[in-house]
């Protein structure tokens, strides 16, 4: 059975992406671990390596940061598991008990499903793809 070994990220909105990546880097040590420009559909994002394989999620919003959903309309923190078999495990045990839960897709340095917690939240559940996969 997987075992969850913590927090995989949070997500921060903020109406200046520059001002806050600067702000975690080089005033806390995060390091950029990649960044997404605008798309027509997508707001810019900066992911960045908070340590241990943990992420803050920096999304640019038009507007000032909320504490309200996610800006990017999901999942605003995530659960990680150790491997991708893992996670494939994880999803195959909630599509038998009938629980919404979205394909895993791959990112740049992580595999990633969606799923919704019993109260409707989304639920992010990722794997760390080995460096250099």
């Amino acid at each position: 059975m997987a075992v969850l070994l913590g927090i995989n990220h949070l997500t921060l909105a903020t109406d200046d992406l520059d001002r806050l990546v600067t702000y975690y880097t080089e005033l806390l040590g995060a390091a950029v671990a990649f960044e997404r420009a605008a798309t027509p559909s997508d707001p810019r994002i900066a992911a960045l390596d908070v340590g241990g394989d943990d992420h803050l999620m920096v999304v640019e919003t038009p507007a000032a940061a909320t504490t309200g959903p996610d800006p990017l309309g999901g999942a605003g923190w995530g659960l990680r598991v150790g491997t991708y078999a893992q996670l494939c495990e994880v999803r195959e045990r909630l599509l038998a008990a009938e629980w919404p839960v979205g394909e895993i897709e791959t990112l740049p340095a992580q595999w990633t499903m969606t799923a919704r917690d019993p109260d409707g939240r989304p639920v992010d559940v990722r794997a760390h793809r080995p460096r250099g996969a």
